[in-house]
């Protein structure tokens, strides 16, 4: 009895009315918590192939048609992992009526197949991430087997023909019926649809023409991105089976926050903490501003704590490139907890020379909170 595969949609998290983009995003997310360089779990993998699947049948507009009609009962090409998506029981009884006239599963074995798309994560820093940067960072990944370039066989030995199928990689039997004389075409059990067998296959990879590798990668990451922005690197993926491309690689970007600076998109949000004779009286103070530059700014006489001063173009650069946001310093009056005598004696004769507030229309004024806060 056939295993009954789960939804694509259930397996991805998505609705069916899902973009191409919600896909995509949900695809990555996936793949990222799944791989199994990543995920030690003993169910990390196969998790990870089903989701590779259901996202190789949903990025692809005919086959999510195709899916939506029929489910996995549709009929028509294998999935990407060589599974038929339901009717291979139809697809046999067609096999063994028309002689292969749907396909054998040897063209669909032996055809190109597109690697598998991979994850990856990196840090970066606050700067970093407002005006660009360039990367190298370190992934796991499949590639060519480095003593056999791939072919599967010990260098020096060639694959066999296929015995039983002579090369052909399908076996075809004829059957006779009521109806006359069929041809059945199944795939070659010896040689699983290659039309060769290897019989020295190679000592470093033994014969799967491939090994993961750690490889540094290069990465240039624009100015103005955002945390869990993602950079796709195209055809540094797995690689693809039989000649098919390379998948591609997902970088999701890691922000380290800034020791003074917030952001708030394109915006930098910097707190300047004053004095109270500071905000009352007026001053001029240098600040910094971002790639350790430096810039004066005045803070008026009376200024109020929150008030926000704007430095037009100042913040991080727009990613699609246009200007820059702007740089918003608010003020912070800092109010003394403890004041030497002299401190609060000046203080004390300064509240007896200012109005009190009226406390009906207002909250609790300035200086008010300064007593309060000294008890």
């Amino acid at each position: 009895m056939a295993t009954t595969k789960r939804d694509y949609y259930e397996i991805l998290g998505v609705e069916k009315n899902a973009t191409e983009e919600d896909v995509r995003k949900a695809f990555r997310k996936k793949a990222f918590d799944l791989h199994p360089d990543r995920n030690k779990a003993p169910d990390a993998e196969p998790k990870f192939k089903e989701v590779n699947e259901a996202y190789e049948i949903l990025r692809d507009t005919e086959k999510r048609a195709q899916y939506d009609r029929f489910g996995h009962m549709r009929p028509g090409p294998q999935a990407p992992n060589g599974d038929d998506f339901g009717f291979g029981g139809f697809g046999d009884i067609f096999d063994a009526f028309f002689g292969g006239a749907t396909g054998t599963r040897t063209g669909r074995r032996n055809g190109p197949v597109r690697g598998a798309d991979l994850a990856a994560a990196a840090s970066i820093d606050f700067e970093e991430a407002a005006f660009g940067v360039e990367k190298e960072f370190e992934i796991n990944r499949m590639e060519a087997c480095e003593r056999c370039k791939g072919a599967r066989t010990e260098p020096g030995t060639q694959p066999a023909r296929c015995a039983s199928c002579n090369g052909t990689g399908e076996i075809r039997r004829v059957q006779k019926s009521v109806f006359g004389q069929f041809v059945n075409v199944a795939m070659c059990g010896t040689c699983q649809g290659q039309g060769q067998v290897i019989s020295s296959p190679c000592k470093q990879c033994r014969g799967a023409g491939r090994e993961r590798k750690k490889r540094s990668i290069g990465v240039a990451i624009p100015a103005g991105v955002s945390e869990d922005s993602q950079v796709r690197l195209t055809s540094q993926g797995e690689p693809g089976v039989n000649g098919g491309p390379s998948g591609d690689l997902f970088i999701t970007l890691n922000i380290s926050p800034h020791p003074i600076f917030d952001r708030q998109g394109d915006d930098v949000l910097y707190t300047l903490p004053v004095n109270i004779t500071q905000a009352a009286l007026g001053d001029e103070v240098e600040i910094h501003v971002l790639q350790g530059k430096t810039t004066g700014i005045k803070v008026p006489a009376g200024t109020q704590p929150g008030t926000v001063f704007r430095l037009k173009g100042q913040g991080v650069p727009h990613l699609r490139g246009g200007g820059r946001g702007d740089f918003l310093v608010t003020v912070d009056v800092v109010i003394p907890k403890s004041l030497d005598s002299s401190q609060l004696k000046l203080m004390e004769e300064l509240d007896k020379s200012l109005p009190r507030p009226d406390l009906s229309k207002k909250d609790k004024g300035f200086f008010d909170r300064i007593k309060d806060a000294l008890g």
